[in-house]
């Protein structure tokens, strides 16, 4: 099993990125996704995760009404469009899967599979 996820890039404040997670060896659009980040010296955090079904959606309070996850390509790749980009959203981006329902619900930062991750870095 393999997730990548990429799309990072050094942007100013107050512009977008879009991140993709794709996984090989394992039926994505079967898997709960979420999105975490983890900044310099600090400890990785939630930031966003979808349903299976591309249905429900949850996001840390940080970055809710900037950031979005989405589902494509028939559930296979996963998206997140991070909008209005901060300094403080300067971090190492990663995607992980997990068949279980706490990922979305409870915005837990444990999951079966990771990606390697997708370094994002925003300039004042």
């Amino acid at each position: 099993v393999q997730l990548q996820a990429s799309g990072g890039g050094l942007v100013q404040a107050g512009s977008s990125l879009r991140l993709s997670c794709e996984a090989s060896g394992l039926r994505f659009r079967e898997y709960r996704v979420g999105w975490f980040r983890q900044a310099p010296g600090m400890e990785r955090e939630f930031v966003a995760a979808i349903e299976w079904s591309d249905g429900p959606t949850n996001y840390a309070d940080s970055v809710k009404g900037r950031f979005t996850v989405s589902r494509a390509n028939a559930g296979n790749t996963v998206y997140l469009q991070m909008n209005s980009l901060k300094p403080e959203d300067t971090a190492v981006y990663y995607c992980a899967a997990d068949p279980g329902w706490a990922l979305v619900a409870t915005m837990t930062l444990e999951a079966d599979y990771w990606g390697q991750g997708t370094h994002v870095t925003v300039s004042s």
